[in-house]
């Protein structure tokens, strides 16, 4: 078929499930980290809702591949059986015998809940998952909430996951179901792919299936088009992606168009053609955008600022540079214009370049209050801050650390200095200055530093060395913490030890922040972890508290 015309190995858009092609955008591992967070905590309901092939199934195959082999787990995939078959479709799957012949509620019930104190005895977890769930009646339903009153005097013995489509979310706030909805204690609604995972979803399917590096086969502006036509289901973009392909080849072409898209989605989707606007409708949005442009250009300038210059005018030009106006005391005030009209641009404006220790201190002051001890950059805990040095090449691998950062210089006359980095936009740093922030083209900035930087953290109390699974110590239980709070979960992963499902949801974060997921939790790790929980400042946090000092 056309995949050889296109260099492939195989057809790379089918519609069956293969391990090969799994993609996890964002969304999908945190549902799946809700899934985990479901089976091992106490016990109870875990929900999972999405449209139709926005991926649940995916999620299902990974969640049973990152099982512990403790666990026992039922599967129900049809759903439209009654409670007593229920019962027993459970008892089948996890291999308990009863009489066909002689069977009750009660007798399947009692059958169940002797398999669940022998499993719990032994230590093993057992989870009941059903599928398409929104096809469950009310007294199914009743039946499986009844099944979580299986207990011990700490936990409950069977965990129950509950899969299905939005209805499914609907139909347990009906007023009968509140007892059962109450007891969810997990739930994530899986949203279609945004634009960007769409481009990566179509991109992964196509190296997996063999496509060159340098081919492309979908540009930017049919993926826009896809997407728009399959709203980011997976499943629609497989049927269309393949369709779009397979009328490349026909038609000889060596990468789909649009046109291709608008014929695909008609003969597989129903989808009509986008109607067209017509050209004279768009004249006056041209003549607004020209208008705008001359109005842009032609703007009169700021006035040039002299030792004359009233306050006004000082807040004008301060803003128009990005430099928040400083509070002064009284007398003061000629002095900060004449520095202010002499510094000129922020390209030459040198106010940035700061002696090492007072960088070090501003540095300082954006993570405490306290006062600053007298070396900034320590090895020991000083506290509850730590320093940590490096040295990159680039300035790409700088914008990693989402947080503020002090840049070791030496100016051109040979001395010592540092500047305190805020953020990197486009082609200028954001530095913090006596000024208050300005932009330094990055190229300027870069004659004077040589890659040395270093940032200050708060690690866990304890922390020495990284952790990985089978590690028991309480900084385990403040990680596994962590990562509840970020997920807005009750019960940690782990209290202890260090255990395979905590190291599955490190994986997960770690991909999710674009970090080696090696499953270890390490200083990359734990910096990105405090600061999507606010415990260290980011750049953005950062610049609102410098902006905030140098206004008040």
């Amino acid at each position: 078929m056309y995949h050889q015309y296109f260099g492939l190995k195989e057809a790379p858009f089918s519609i069956a499930v293969n391990p090969r092609y799994l993609f996890m955008s964002a969304r999908h591992r945190d549902a799946l980290a809700h899934l985990l967070y479901g089976v091992a905590g106490s016990g109870g309901f875990i929900l999972l809702t999405g449209e139709v092939g926005t991926g649940k199934t995916t999620i299902n195959r990974c969640l049973l591949e990152q099982l512990p082999d403790s666990t026992d787990i039922a599967i129900i995939l049809n759903p439209a059986l009654n409670a007593l078959e229920l019962l027993a479709s459970a008892c089948d799957e996890l291999g308990i015998d009863y009489d066909p012949d002689n069977t009750s509620l009660k007798t399947l019930t009692d059958k169940l809940q002797r398999f669940l104190l022998d499993n719990h005895a032994r230590g093993r977890k057992t989870v009941l998952l059903i599928d398409e769930a929104q096809h469950l009646d009310f007294e199914v339903l009743e039946q499986i909430r009844l099944l979580t009153n299986l207990e011990t005097n700490s936990e409950k013995l069977l965990q129950i996951i509950l899969i299905g489509q939005p209805e499914l979310a609907a139909l347990l706030q009906r007023p009968e179901l509140r007892q059962l909805n109450q007891r969810i204690t997990a739930r994530y609604n899986l949203e279609p792919l945004n634009l960007a995972e769409t481009r990566a979803y179509i991109r992964h399917r196509l190296q997996v299936a063999g496509l060159a590096p340098d081919r492309e086969l979908f540009p930017d502006a049919v993926v826009r088009r896809i997407h728009r036509r399959t709203r980011g289901i997976p499943r629609l973009i497989n049927v269309l992606c393949d369709r779009v392909l397979l009328g490349a080849y026909g038609r000889n072409k060596a990468r789909a168009d649009r046109a291709m898209v608008e014929v695909a989605a008609r003969e597989v989707m129903g989808e009509r053609p986008a109607a067209k606007v017509w050209p004279w409708l768009l004249l006056p949005l041209c003549l607004l955008l020209i208008a705008g442009l001359l109005l842009w250009f032609y703007w009169p300038q700021q006035p040039v600022l002299s030792e004359h210059s009233s306050p006004a005018a000082v807040a004008a030009v301060s803003e128009r540079h990005n430099l928040p106006v400083v509070t002064l005391q009284q007398g003061e005030q000629e002095e900060a214009v004449s520095a202010l009209a002499a510094a000129g641009p922020p390209a030459l404006n040198r106010s940035w370049l700061l002696p090492p220790r007072q960088a070090g201190e501003y540095l300082w002051a954006l993570h405490s209050a306290i006062t600053v001890p007298a070396e900034v950059c320590s090895t020991q805990v000083q506290e509850g801050l730590l320093c940590y040095r490096e040295r990159v090449q680039t300035w790409d691998a700088l914008q990693a650390y989402d947080r503020p950062l002090v840049l070791e210089l030496v100016t051109e006359e040979r001395f010592s200095a540092a500047a305190l980095l805020i953020a990197v936009q486009g082609q200028e740093a954001v530095l913090a200055s006596s000024q208050g922030l300005v932009n330094v083209p990055l190229t300027h900035l870069a004659k004077l530093w040589q890659g040395e930087f270093y940032l200050l953290w708060r690690p866990p109390e304890g922390f020495a060395k990284p952790l990985s699974i089978g590690d028991k110590s309480p900084v385990v239980a403040q990680v596994a913490q962590m990562l509840a709070e970020l997920d807005g979960q009750e019960r940690p992963l782990a209290t202890t030890g260090f255990s395979a499902t905590l190291e599955t949801r490190v994986r997960l974060f770690q991909q999710a922040n674009h970090l080696e997921a090696d499953g270890v939790v390490g200083l990359q790790t734990l910096l990105k972890l405090n600061e999507q929980l606010g415990i260290d400042p980011t750049r953005a946090q950062a610049k609102t508290l410098l902006l905030g000092r140098a206004n008040d």
